[in-house]
């Protein structure tokens, strides 16, 4: 950046405004620590709600609360997430747009999360430029943006008969793989999308997405053509992050580090990492062919099985399963995980993070997408880029099994490795090069 462009920023700060769940956090707090090492000041405007503790970050990072008060329903574990998604943009809309008025004016541009639409109109009722993140995929982004030409011709809601037709214009997906939450109504569903997709249209200057041109190209240059704003693709912003900050990267969960002395002990790309993330939920069934489908499998495990995981509690594993060869931890410090030798897999919901985050390290996935946009980047990793098996939603243990033994060895697995190398390989080259953020860094410099 140049230095009369530095000089504009002087006194001045970036305002950055995460949603408050880890897989939204995460990315936000990871560009903040990219901004403040190109010499941006940076505050981060959070909710009381799943707060970031300051501790844990760079001391020249300042963290605002908003003092929102919110519903029980924006809180509630049971609530759906698309509910819980408007309470809180109902809720905290107010309380942002306040707290982001009362830094001015000394605010150059905020950053907000997508998902925020109601921040979004807030900071442009106010005067300030806006950009909004989207810390999904490319392609997650182009399926919003699509949404509502989709359900005008009958794609939405998903009809059970046309499961496995193509959607046109979002090639590799089938009609199965569009955004979907069970449980949500598909009005509100549509709705949410739509308030998305227009405030992201007719308030943000610019939209940054965490990901990167070497595996979504083509994703990139579709969303460029249909938006009047630039798009940055700035990702995979886990590796850009400085490394003092990259080390604080679990947010709202302490991980269990005894692991990485487990995998110490097993051979390379031998044991199976088991995660379904931070928020879904699976049933005390799925629970339990899960864990036979690993005991039989024959095959290392470290798994994941998270506090309120499982509805309705957290049973006891099954009486006579196996799990000599298996290690149960509430939570992983994931990215030092998927980074080991041992780590040869990984039995993953697709989360966003957690795909970037596999494809970074070269380690072939496992499919198990529970909602949202799991299932979009489920099936670039099954059928767009070829590193991963698709074990779907509905499974039993002997199917789970042949699906593990099948990602962990043979020839399939060879070369569904050689593939996560290839992609991994464009990753580290792509970390090389920082135009992208430079490019970024100057538009934020020019609003």
């Amino acid at each position: 950046m140049a230095e009369q462009e530095r000089a504009l920023l002087a006194g001045r700060r970036v305002a950055l405004f995460p949603l408050p769940f880890q897989g939204h956090l995460s990315p936000m707090l990871q560009l903040a620590a990219v901004l403040r090492a190109r010499g941006l000041a940076v505050a981060v405007l959070h909710t009381d709600f799943n707060a970031p503790d300051p501790a844990r970050h760079h001391r020249d990072l300042a963290f605002i609360p908003i003092r929102e008060t919110l519903p029980e329903e924006a809180t509630s574990p049971d609530a759906d997430i698309v509910a819980q998604l408007l309470a809180l943009n109902a809720a905290c809309e107010a309380p942002f747009r306040d707290a982001l008025a009362s830094l001015l004016p000394d605010v150059a541009c905020a950053v907000i999360d997508g998902q925020w639409y109601a921040a979004l109109g807030a900071a442009a009722q106010v005067g300030v430029p806006v950009l909004a993140l989207r810390t999904g995929s490319a392609a997650t982004f182009r399926s919003i943006l699509a949404f509502p030409r989709l359900r005008d011709a009958g794609y939405i809601p998903i009809d059970e008969q046309r499961l496995d037709e193509p959607v046109p214009e979002l090639e590799p997906l089938r009609v199965r793989d569009q955004i979907g939450v069970d449980g949500c109504h598909p009005d509100a569903l549509c709705g949410f999308i739509a308030r998305v997709a227009d405030a992201m249209r007719a308030s943000a200057s610019g939209v940054v997405v965490n990901t990167f041109a070497a595996i979504e190209a083509s994703e990139l240059d579709k969303i460029q053509a249909e938006l009047s704003q630039p798009a940055f693709a700035v990702g995979p912003l886990h590796k850009l992050t400085p490394a003092a900050a990259a080390a604080e990267h679990d947010f709202l969960y302490s991980p269990d580090r005894s692991c990485v002395a487990w995998l110490d002990a097993h051979p390379p790309r031998s044991v199976l990492y088991v995660s379904l993330g931070s928020v879904a939920c699976i049933d005390r069934g799925v629970f339990e062919e899960m864990a036979w489908g690993l005991s039989i499998s024959g095959v290392p495990f470290l798994w994941v099985v998270r506090p309120g995981s499982v509805r309705g509690g957290t049973p006891p594993l099954p009486h006579g399963l196996d799990r000599s060869r298996g290690k149960i931890v509430p939570w992983a410090p994931q990215r030092d995980v998927l980074a080991h030798r041992a780590t040869g897999g990984f039995w993953t919901h697709c989360g966003w993070n957690s795909t970037l985050e596999s494809v970074c390290e070269g380690v072939p996935m496992l499919t198990q997408p529970c909602f949202a946009d799991q299932t979009v980047n489920a099936r670039y990793v099954t059928h767009q880029w070829g590193v991963g098996l698709e074990l779907g939603e509905v499974f039993d243990r002997a199917r789970a099994a042949e699906a593990v033994r099948r990602l962990m060895v043979g020839e399939e697995c060879a070369a569904m490795r050689e593939r996560a190398h290839g992609l991994k390989t464009r990753a580290n080259q792509r970390v090389a090069a920082t135009r992208a953020i430079d490019n970024l860094v100057d538009y934020i410099c020019s609003l």
